[in-house]
């Protein structure tokens, strides 16, 4: 009973752990991209009204599934370094998910 409590304790502190590095790699990211984008391109660049009035910026997101619309898509593809929205290189990103 003992060697069940403690394996479960080691794996509920492994499961904590793991969840901080994730935090930590992801705002890494957000941080590197943003000292990127900023050196690289004006900040008028790096920001577009959308349709729905909201605005995107460049924050670490690469791939379609973290996109919400074919708008923010495109923005990412055409100002933020490093995404993976465009298979084929036509200049249309997540074309089977966002931009039909």
């Amino acid at each position: 009973m003992k060697r069940i409590i403690i394996l479960l304790l080691i794996a509920a502190l492994g499961w904590y752990s793991y969840g901080k590095y994730q935090e930590r790699l992801n705002f890494q990211n957000v941080v590197g991209t943003k000292e990127k984008s900023s050196t690289s391109a004006p900040p008028s660049s790096l920001r577009i009204d959308s349709p729905s009035g909201s605005v995107f910026k460049c924050d670490g997101r690469t791939y379609c599934s973290q996109m919400t619309s074919c708008a923010e898509a495109t923005f990412f593809l055409q100002n933020c370094p490093g995404t993976k929205m465009d298979g084929n290189n036509d200049g249309i990103p997540c074309e089977k998910q966002w931009c039909k």
